[in-house]
């Protein structure tokens, strides 16, 4: 049997690492977070793109620790608000994060304006960087529609407020199983899951 990697994502946010965790399940490598390591100091995501902050992000806390390491930096992209609100997608409503504010504000500047405008899409890029500082990148995408209310009570962020009309469902409606399927993330981390596959050491002989 081959050795597992440790491989440390760049967040302490428990429900991104516990969808990442699914997504990554058949990988080789032991996925760990900044929950693991309180001494990484917080970086500060002033990037002006998604690619910019997952870089950042997992760069830092590469130098920090020398362990492999992946980031992703995700968000919402709304065409009726010029793409925001974008890289600011957590902190949309102001500090402290609050999901809840930040749905109740999108939705207010969202009032009144007819469904056929209200086309959105979530944004995911994943950086890995490995032990000896090579890098790898890979965007995913999921697009939909803005709601006029919240609808289902899974997922986190903006799901309860981003329509699929395939699926006639919001992303928090979606069983687990499914999400981690189609979702942005799962497009992204599905994509480097090739690149991690060569981190984990070979079997012993």
């Amino acid at each position: 049997m081959a050795e597992r990697t440790k491989l440390l994502l760049a967040t302490r946010n428990e429900n991104k690492v516990r969808e990442i965790k699914r997504i990554l399940a058949d990988v080789p490598v032991d996925l760990v977070s900044l929950a693991d390591f309180p001494d990484v100091p917080p970086v500060e995501e002033d990037g002006a793109t998604f690619e910019e902050n997952a870089v950042k992000k997992a760069l830092h806390v590469w130098q920090h620790t020398g362990l492999a390491s992946i980031a992703d930096d995700s968000g919402l992209e709304v065409d009726a608000l010029d793409g925001a609100p974008g890289v600011i997608s957590a902190r949309f409503a102001g500090e402290p994060v609050s999901y809840e504010a930040n749905n109740e504000k999108l939705l207010k500047m969202l009032d009144g304006v007819p469904e056929e405008d209200r086309k959105a899409k979530f944004v995911c890029v994943a950086v890995l960087v490995s032990c000896k500082g090579k890098m790898v990148l890979q965007r995913g995408e999921l697009k939909g529609l803005i709601t006029d209310r919240p609808r289902g009570a899974g997922g986190f962020g903006y799901d309860p407020v981003f329509y699929l009309p395939r699926q006639k469902k919001t992303v928090a409606e979606l069983d687990a199983e499914i999400k981690n399927e189609i979702s942005h993330r799962a497009h992204a981390f599905t994509a480097i899951k090739p690149f991690l596959r060569l981190l984990a050491p070979s079997p012993k002989a």
